[in-house]
């Protein structure tokens, strides 16, 4: 599913319209985006949480080469599936 199929389906089961359909989706992107940049944590109870975790400085290998380089530390979004997710996909 694209952008324009999830506003879509958003439109069909909440009554907006898709201008605002996608106004309230932009917004959710956005505010998640911003959480996430602050370093904070998003709980969605039964749906699942976002959060930025921490990587460490790594040794990789370029596979063209097999010289070895540094990777650098960096942050990473992460999303992990709530129990109420998990047994939606699961039946």
């Amino acid at each position: 599913m694209n952008k324009t199929e999830l506003v879509n389906s958003i439109a069909s089961k909440s009554g907006l319209n898709k201008k605002n359909s996608e106004a309230a989706l932009n917004a959710l992107v956005s505010s998640i985006e911003e959480t996430l940049q602050k370093g904070e944590k998003i709980v969605l109870v039964g749906f699942g949480t976002f959060e930025v975790r921490d990587r460490a400085a790594r040794k990789g290998r370029n596979p063209q080469t097999k010289e070895e380089i540094t990777i650098p530390a960096s942050r990473a979004p992460v999303f992990k599936a709530g129990k109420g997710l998990k047994d939606i996909i699961n039946k």
